[in-house]
């Protein structure tokens, strides 16, 4: 029997990709980090070269390496976020990975083509403006690229702010194509486009805003078994701690997956599942194996019968803020524990192009 499956929807993912892209109007370069946001960074960089991405964005130069073995002889252009930290030079000419330049060490280390990142108000890594400008002579700068801190928040003064920052500093670079917007970024206007667009989260189903959006598919579905039916008499409690106590006598269903599933501990008490046409509540601490939901007047409760965790009925947005977290938490910490099933067209491992 299985007891936890995760389905991941390799056709609904195309279809965000094409919303995405389209809603941009221009180049969309799916970013794919931490193992595609959880999915599988090599089935969904395959499927999307399938659907026409010729670059994508990665964090970590392990994550570029994994891609690049992944795409094959594919000649996809791969960014790493990171830059040429010490001591990857060579790796990264080796599995011709493209860094983006952070700081100005980087830029005197690296001695081939680059991105460079400029910092326009996030205040993590880039070059402020002032650096980028003693690299407007380099020919080797491939894109100029930012980061919006507040893609999230249309209304926020942050983007319009950080928009004209970065224009002034894209100036001084031509010859170079720009990319500013990442997923809420794209929903922001044609004026956050610019020649590429990184969507993440919204690729896999979070919508741009943080909340569930019809235009985006549901991409994962999380489900596990009930292992157990429980009778549970008000005044007794559920799980550690004593965290919960019934106010009324309960039947609850105690589920196999936990927080080494990816569930999070932070989902108690708030924490929803979808059963049986509704949204019903974990009770109790998330344990590492085992969650328990209050299936009350639930019919066809029983061992075997699955629960989503995720999915169609429980938008990732949903889930997440039910918890606690992010969307993009939830689907970046889903463990490989799971039965992993792929469901719509795969691309071949094996093709060349």
């Amino acid at each position: 029997m299985t007891v936890t499956r995760l389905t991941l929807d390799l056709d609904a993912l195309a279809r965000n990709y094409a919303v995405l892209r389209d809603t941009a109007g221009v180049e969309a370069a799916p970013a794919i980090k931490a193992d595609g946001y959880g999915v599988g960074a090599s089935e969904a960089a395959l499927r999307l070269w399938d659907e026409g991405a010729r670059s994508f964005h990665v964090a970590r130069l392990t994550e570029g390496e994994t891609l690049r073995a992944a795409l094959g002889e594919r000649p996809a252009t791969i960014y790493v976020l990171d830059g040429p930290t010490p001591g990857s030079q060579n790796r990264l000419h080796a599995a011709r990975l493209t860094p983006v330049i952070n700081s100005l060490d980087q830029a005197a280390a690296w001695d081939g083509a680059a991105a460079i990142h400029i910092d326009t108000g996030m205040n993590r890594l880039g070059l402020t403006a002032a650096e980028a400008a003693t690299l407007t002579g380099r020919p080797d700068v491939v894109l100029v690229m930012s980061h919006l801190a507040c893609a999230g928040k249309p209304a926020d003064p942050m983007n319009a702010l950080q928009l004209e920052r970065f224009r002034a500093v894209r100036a001084l670079f031509p010859q170079a194509p720009a990319s500013l917007a990442s997923s809420g970024g794209i929903f922001l206007g044609r004026d956050y486009a610019f020649d590429q667009v990184r969507p993440g989260i919204s690729l896999f189903g979070g919508g741009p805003h943080d909340r569930p959006d019809a235009r985006i598919s549901t991409v994962v579905t999380l489900e596990a078994a009930i292992l157990q039916m429980r009778q549970v008499p008000a005044g007794e409690s559920i799980g550690y701690a004593r965290a919960f106590t019934a106010e009324r006598d309960l039947t609850v269903g105690i589920l196999a997956a936990g927080y080494a599933d990816g569930v999070p501990w932070s989902a108690h008490p708030g924490g929803l599942v979808w059963f049986e046409g509704a949204l019903r509540r974990m009770v109790g601490r998330i344990s590492m194996d085992m969650i328990a939901v209050d299936l009350t007047g639930c019919k066809t409760a029983k061992p075997g019968e699955m629960v989503e965790l995720l999915g169609a009925n429980l938008p990732v947005d949903d889930a997440a803020k039910a918890a606690g977290t992010t969307a993009y938490e939830l689907l970046t910490r889903l463990s490989t524990r799971a039965e992993r099933h792929y469901v719509g067209r795969r691309q071949q491992r094996s093709a060349n192009e």
